[in-house]
């Protein structure tokens, strides 16, 4: 049966005692009793890898990453706290994944857990990378439309551009962000703001999600994965960028 790389982490990060699977964003966390060891990131925020983040004991970063960066990195956010980053398509070896991971595991792990191990797992390698979409979910054929037909729509608009945010499109007026998208567990979504009081009536409708870090500011988040009123989402869009436009910008659409 065919393994791709998500399989194999799987397989060598629940080989440790009590070691368990946790979600996160879609992808899974790895921790024992409460405590994380390991975090696959698939192209986080778009930069084009696919890792493992592992909470590794003092010095190994340094000591990796450095000595042999085509196969470690320091990871964002975590890694001023030593975590280290592991590549999982660029060629490093999967005994020696297995032993990073399990050192990470040992470093959060109670010692009753890891008094008397045994040997580090020695799995088969895996045979397949990942699903496209799994790598990048924009990429769907769905998705790629709808992002043509967003474009469209926005190049009507004065003084626009396209920019990535967070690994996603996003789209400004001058220099503020009206407009952005994304897809994550196959639903594709747009982000734009409304305002609070549009807000509160939109939420009423299952399609329409406040945004967790946004929404306090009158953001509201769409489901566009099944069905698309282009006409709904083109006066969305208009709203947005009018509050966030400039006066001279403004002049120019309604010219």
């Amino acid at each position: 049966m065919a393994k791709n790389i998500v399989d194999a982490v799987r397989e060598v990060c629940l080989s440790f005692p009590e070691a368990e699977e946790r979600p996160g964003r879609g992808l899974p966390d790895y921790r024992v009793r409460d405590k994380t060891f390991a975090t696959l990131a698939v192209n986080h925020h778009g930069d084009g890898r696919l890792a493992l983040w592992l909470n590794s004991p003092p010095g190994a970063q340094q000591l990796h990453a450095s000595g042999e960066p085509d196969l470690y990195f320091v990871p964002q956010y975590v890694g001023p706290r030593g975590w280290l980053g592991v590549h999982l398509d660029r060629g490093n070896d999967w005994r020696t994944i297995a032993v990073r991971v399990r050192e990470a595991y040992e470093k959060v792990a109670p010692k009753a857990l890891t008094h008397d191990m045994g040997e580090t797992i020695a799995i088969e390698p895996p045979t397949e990378t990942i699903d496209p979409e799994d790598f990048d979910p924009l990429v769907a054929a769905s998705a790629q439309a709808t992002l043509a037909r967003v474009r469209e729509l926005v190049a009507k608009l004065p003084e626009t551009s396209e920019a990535a945010q967070f690994g996603n499109p996003a789209w400004k007026a001058g220099r503020k962000t009206f407009l952005s998208a994304h897809r994550r567990r196959k639903r594709m979504k747009l982000e734009l703001w409304v305002g609070p009081d549009l807000q509160a009536t939109l939420a009423e409708d299952r399609r329409f999600v406040i945004p967790r870090y946004i929404g306090h500011r009158g953001w509201i988040e769409l489901d566009v994965e099944d069905r698309i009123d282009w006409e709904e989402v083109t006066g969305l869009v208009l709203g947005s960028y009018r509050h966030f436009a400039l006066k001279r910008m403004l002049k120019v659409l309604d010219s």
